[in-house]
């Protein structure tokens, strides 16, 4: 059994493609494990907040480490062994175990450093897409993305520089693209992982439940087949004027040769999002929401020691 990593952000359609590789019959998998953060995180002095002072944990953990005669290689040795075993236990004798983690953004190189043979599949999304998916899900059609700075900004980041100092053996889909011709890209991951398509699979996915309370329930509960017919609605949730102006900043702060990388281009993007009029709906709402922003960001700041 080998761990299989599917990487993307949040609200980017990961769960859609995570029942979609479930359905076979050599792959298995549970909602979001997580497992791997907290382990990577106990070396980090920053980035956690708990009330035992984590940042002396990363202290101490990383002056436990240069004791051992390899230093920190000995440790994550000692805890790929031990993810290792719970992979094996979840997959049930399957050929693969897909971890399907969002956060897993903040930990990429981590994850290659313990896996350097493994196989990582990489979800991109428009990210205006994945902003408003943000909005509608977690804040119900209200502005909240300064709750996901981490996400659209570093996790992004993180990305993308991964995947353009990895794409010779990391497989990359876009899943506008992904939604548009299910069976061809099953084919591409399949192919990838070394397994055999199996027949009709694009309508198994239905069937397959993740047991666990993380995850994408509004996905599952709404969508029985694949569709293209989501791939405009951020258009209207991103309508506002106030909404427009954080948009295009965001595309402009993310550049040309990151959506290069993630296989969109700026201007197209752009076109899109001008080439709907305005609207003042979400105006009011939007102006006081944003005045949450940097007083979220301040006390991330001193919670978090970003």
């Amino acid at each position: 059994m080998e761990p299989v990593f599917l990487l993307s952000l949040p609200r980017s359609g990961s769960t859609l493609l995570q029942r979609m590789m479930a359905s076979h019959p050599e792959i298995a998998t549970t909602s979001e494990p997580w497992i791997l953060l907290p382990l990577i995180y106990a070396f980090r002095e920053e980035g956690v907040v708990a009330e035992y002072e984590h940042h002396n944990l990363a202290q101490a953990m990383n002056d436990l480490c240069d004791q051992l005669p390899n230093g920190k290689e000995d440790c994550f040795l000692e805890m790929k062994e031990m993810v290792s075993n719970i992979y094996e236990k979840l997959g049930g004798g399957t050929a693969y175990f897909l971890d399907k983690t969002p956060r897993y953004h903040l930990i990429v190189d981590e994850i290659r450093q313990l896996y350097p043979d493994s196989k990582i599949i990489i979800l991109w999304r428009n990210p205006l897409a994945v902003a408003a998916s943000m909005i509608e899900t977690w804040g119900k059609g209200k502005w909240n993305l300064y709750w996901f700075s981490v996400d659209l900004y570093k996790g992004l980041a993180n990305l993308v520089k991964f995947y353009a100092e990895n794409n010779e053996n990391v497989l990359a889909i876009q899943f506008e693209e992904y939604v548009k011709n299910p069976d061809i890209y099953n084919n591409k991951l399949f192919e990838y992982l070394g397994l055999t398509n199996q027949e009709k699979i694009s309508d198994k996915f239905t069937d397959i439940n993740l047991n666990g309370r993380m995850g994408d329930p509004t996905g599952v509960k709404e969508y029985s087949s694949v569709s293209d017919e989501s791939l405009n609605k951020w258009r209207k949730t991103m309508s506002g004027p106030i909404r427009k102006i954080w948009c295009r900043r965001y595309i402009n702060w993310i550049g040309e040769e990151r959506l290069k990388v993630m296989g969109y281009r700026k201007s197209e993007i752009l076109d899109q999002l001008d080439s709907d009029p305005a609207s003042i709906h979400t105006f009011l709402s939007d102006i006081i929401r944003i005045c949450y922003s940097p007083i979220d960001k301040y006390i991330k700041k001193k919670l978090f020691r970003y």
